[in-house]
């Protein structure tokens, strides 16, 4: 197993993984991930900050998911995590904790102060996945954003 930074011949393996594992969920809806204008450049969109990263996790070569980490409220030095999604066969390994150290790791070394994150409540897996890492459940959005298909809104201080 390797964590490795995204490259643009990863753009269509991390969009395919992301788009079958909302299908599976019921979530290929408007207000999801689904639709991100930048879901099939992830490489790019990631490339464009400093602040901004995009990790996957590989093994034998094959990319198994992925993790990201980007500006959300600036003004208050506040990242968003997005886009954490695994193939079902790599799904109980894991690889989700790893993605998460990795990903925690940068937006500390970025000097963020805080994580936010939007999921769904369908998503237990997830969920406790995020509460293991200490993201405090938020009764509401801190800002709107194009996913209000989301209902569960976390935060984590650094």
């Amino acid at each position: 197993m390797k964590i490795r930074l995204i490259e643009k011949t990863d753009d269509k393996t991390i969009a395919k993984i992301i788009r079958t594992s909302l299908e599976d969920c019921n979530l290929a809806i408007p207000g999801t991930a689904y639709f991100d204008s930048e879901l099939d450049q992830l490489s790019t969109y990631y490339a464009t900050s400093p602040k901004r990263n995009y990790f996957v996790i590989t093994e034998k070569d094959e990319i198994l998911g992925g993790i990201g980490i980007a500006e959300f409220y600036p003004e208050k030095n506040i990242c968003e995590l997005q886009k954490l999604y695994l193939t079902k066969k790599a799904q109980g390994k894991g690889y989700s904790n790893e993605l998460m150290v990795a990903a925690l790791a940068f937006a500390t070394k970025a000097g963020y102060r805080a994580i936010y994150l939007e999921s769904h409540h369908s998503l237990q897996a997830a969920l406790s996945l995020y509460q293991k890492f200490d993201f405090k459940m938020l009764k509401t959005p801190l800002l709107p954003t194009a996913h209000n298909a989301m209902d569960c809104f976390l935060l984590r201080e650094l």
